[in-house]
């Protein structure tokens, strides 16, 4: 999930990651268009968030209307930018357009004060909003990524500026016009055609109360960084390597399924993929027999075609980097039960791989593999299990599986993750808090702890006139 940029930037432009073809480009918006649209976000700000919480409520809930409507125009957009399969571009659309709908009705709720116990008098904590933020969002999920944070903190009050990913542009149109055309302010979210060199910037200006990013562990730390020395709100959302722990053969053809579609989700580029898989010496065999079969079912092609069932990566850069680490895993002596190479197809395609006998010297040991390529490791019991996944850097999500519940509690316990799901692959849905821990960032987004993220959660203490006044400290 690569969103830094370099010093020799690519342009922003939609390139069909199909074909290869450059289908449209967009101009960099200069230094003064942006000081221009960070000015009118300002300005904005105070008559949004005098609006009642109900009131902003309905047009993001009407703003989830309007994408279910826009469902296939948005969904061929998605897989003309991304190279996504269609039907998981309609399904990223319907978990788009439920976050909206989510958060404009039930936003309010999670937004009231909060009475807190006090001897007498009373003592509320109320949430306001921040003011301008800057979202940076990646490529893989266009939709997704942007609402989960949009969403919530509209509802919150915020104004957003939301710097998209360059290989996305017409994605990003498209949704600026749908809060547009839903009845959001002029300013309240605009879309901000800049380079990734730009963000410190805007960052800096007083205007911009705080920035969240989902992207590289190495533009999370660049935004961090900054955002700190402007004593600025931050969320981070970055790589992940998440472990997907099998402790027992209980149900095995449904654990198998889910950890294939834990792995190929989205042609494996998601950040909460199940991307490492450690099983139990009892059912490691049958395991990895039942993966290397699901997987070597895939059919590459055409991702609008509905018979595709394994669509090209992004970009060919994407795939080139997968291929060299999976190269640098097989000359150190990692065994290839399915795939290593790339198919003889045009487009950004890169085989089902499955990689057994993986050791800490290799790449694909400590880094995340951002496409269909799965590592399988076995270990003797639970205890070296948890030791293994806990090696990571990184800590956004796990999973495990396992027939008694108090077995897989306890292994879930241990894990190091800001996310944990029993007998299912990590996935999102709009009512639970998403993010990680270690080098995966901090934060959250959605659920009662995201959208209070950037709110100044104030408290407000009543004491009657006519009380004694006790003695000031703190």
């Amino acid at each position: 999930m690569d969103a830094h940029v370099t010093a020799h930037e690519s342009p922003i432009a939609t390139v069909n990651p199909y074909t290869g073809e450059r289908v449209r480009e967009f101009p960099a918006l200069s230094a003064e268009d942006v000081g221009r649209a960070i000015d009118a976000a300002h300005r904005g700000f105070p008559n949004w968030r005098a609006r009642s919480t109900a009131d902003r409520g309905a047009l993001v809930q009407r703003a989830g209307r309007l994408m279910r409507e826009r469902k296939e125009e948005l969904a061929h957009l998605l897989t003309l930018e991304v190279g996504k399969l269609i039907d998981s571009s309609r399904a990223e659309v319907d978990l788009a357009s439920d976050i909206l709908t989510y958060y404009g009705e039930h936003g309010p709720e999670l937004l009231e004060e909060q009475p807190l116990p006090v001897p007498e008098g009373t003592a509320l904590l109320v949430n306001e909003p921040l003011g301008v933020l800057l979202g940076v969002m990646p490529w893989n999920f266009p939709l997704y990524q942007v609402v989960r944070f949009a969403g919530p903190n509209l509802v919150l009050g915020n104004s957003i500026l939301l710097k998209h990913a360059s290989s996305c542009p017409q994605s990003a149109l498209a949704l600026e016009q749908l809060f547009t055309d839903a009845g959001v302010p002029t300013g309240v979210y605009t879309n901000l055609f800049v380079r990734g060199r730009d963000v410190g910037k805007i960052i800096d200006d007083s205007r911009v109360q705080g920035a969240s990013l989902t992207g590289s562990e190495r533009a999370g730390v660049s935004l961090g960084e900054i955002a700190g020395r402007n004593v600025k709100r931050s969320v981070l959302e970055l790589g992940g390597s998440d472990p997907f722990v099998v402790l027992d053969d209980h149900n095995l053809e449904r654990t198998v399924y889910a950890a294939f579609l834990g792995r190929m989700g989205n042609t494996g580029q998601c950040c909460v993929a199940a991307k490492r898989f450690i099983a139990l010496a009892g059912v490691y065999d049958a395991f990895v027999t039942g993966l290397r079969d699901r997987m070597s079912e895939v059919q590459p092609g055409d991702p609008v075609d509905p018979a595709t069932t394994l669509g090209p990566l992004s970009s060919e850069a994407a795939a080139d980097l997968l291929m060299e680490q999976v190269r640098d895993a097989v000359d150190k002596g990692a065994t290839v039960v399915l795939g290593g190479g790339r198919p003889d197809l045009p487009g950004a395609f890169v085989e089902p791989t499955l990689l057994t006998d993986v050791t800490p010297d290799m790449r694909a040991y400590r880094e995340e593999l951002f496409g269909p390529v799965a590592t399988v490791y076995r270990v003797a019991d639970e205890d070296e299990a948890v030791a293994l996944a806990n090696t990571s850097p990184y800590g956004l999500g796990g999973a495990v599986f396992a027939a008694e519940p108090e077995r897989a509690r306890g292994v879930a316990d241990r894990l190091e993750a800001g996310m944990v799901w029993i007998n299912h692959p990590t996935a999102s849905r709009p009512e639970l808090p998403f993010g990680g821990i270690k080098r995966s960032g901090y934060g959250r987004e959605l659920g009662d702890v995201g959208i209070v993220e950037f709110a100044n959660r104030k408290l407000v203490r009543y004491v009657d006139a006519d009380a004694p006044i006790e003695e000031v400290l703190g």
